[in-house]
């Protein structure tokens, strides 16, 4: 940068602020240095500017599930959120490490800071992150939680649109699935507890179990045998554990949906090649992985943030 500046004819911080395009600079002197730079084969050193700025410009996305091989990153989340991550974070020329929870903690990384995607249960996984002392942001239920910056989906909302769907269709004897431990499926069975009751309905049962096909499968199997034909809908707390429901119905001969309704949660690519197409609460995760790296780059350069919660809408289909 020295020999630039001498060849130039400006002074060292003229460089510097010519090649990452300060408007200080004129235009016509900005191009007449990257030229030069160009010509002499200068590249910038990255380190040396992140080390000046005390700054690594890279954030953490930490994810609070380990993936498996029925759960893995593959699926529609944590990948639809990424992606809208990526894209923000990438046009503000900063990079991601993608982490899950555990591996974040036992080698932390440099990082300016945390996306932390998912609470955990009973948000153990917000309180073991935010040790780090990072700004922090977060994606899971707003609701219950003034302490922190969180961009989440209505979830009370979205569970009060299955059940009316259910109500409108002449269900009132509904199965809840899903682990409440988490707060965001918590708020899902609240909203369609309460609009189910005010509908004239009741759930029969509200079973946890894991966000996979296999979990929806055993949970509703159990489920089947248990209440026998009482259970006329079932409100699943993602579509993963929504397509397990249908199929261990069909395996005991309850027909979808002449004789049982069953919703799914967030309109994941499968759900409406699935058979019968699901009905299902849709949550637009792209969004929300841009708003998400939005306060997170605010956070970071010093600036305010505020919690976020995101419309949901219900995607009727054949289920």
């Amino acid at each position: 940068m020295e020999d630039l500046a001498r060849e130039a004819g400006v002074s060292k911080i003229t460089v510097s602020r010519a090649l990452s395009g300060h408007p200080l600079v004129k235009e016509q002197t900005r191009e007449r240095i990257r030229a030069l730079a160009a010509s002499r084969g200068y590249q910038f050193n990255v380190a040396a500017r992140n080390l000046r700025l005390q700054r690594s410009h890279t954030i953490a996305v930490v994810i609070e599930m380990m993936p498996t091989v029925e759960r893995p990153m593959s699926e529609p989340y944590p990948l639809a959120l990424l992606g809208g991550i990526m894209q923000e974070l990438a046009s503000a020329d900063y990079s991601a490490v993608l982490s899950t929870a555990d591996n974040f903690l036992r080698v932390p990384p440099s990082v300016d800071g945390v996306i932390l995607l998912g609470q955990g249960v009973h948000d153990d996984a917000v309180a073991t992150i935010e040790r780090c002392k990072l700004p922090l942001v977060i994606w899971g239920s707003v609701r219950h939680d003034s302490a922190h910056v969180i961009v989440g989906s209505d979830n009370v909302a979205g569970g009060a649109m299955a059940a009316q769907r259910m109500a409108a269709l002449g269900r009132r004897r509904a199965l809840f699935l899903g682990n409440t431990g988490y707060t965001e499926i918590a708020d899902r069975l609240e909203g369609f507890g309460e609009r189910l009751a005010a509908n004239g309905g009741e759930i029969v049962a509200a079973e946890s179990c894991a966000f996979t096909f296999d979990g929806g499968y055993a949970a509703m199997s159990a489920a089947v045998t248990r209440f026998a034909g009482r259970i006329d809908g079932v409100f699943a707390a993602s579509d993963t554990i929504a397509m397990g429901a249908v199929r261990a119905l069909a395996e005991h001969r309850r027909r979808v949906p002449e004789d049982v309704t069953v919703i799914g949660f967030d309109d994941s690519a499968g759900a409406s090649l699935y058979v019968p197409a699901l009905t299902t609460v849709r949550q637009d995760w792209h969004e929300g992985g841009r708003l998400l790296a939005r306060k997170a780059l605010a956070l970071v350069q010093g600036e305010g943030a505020t919690a976020d919660q995101m419309p949901v809408s219900l995607i009727i289909r054949d289920s």
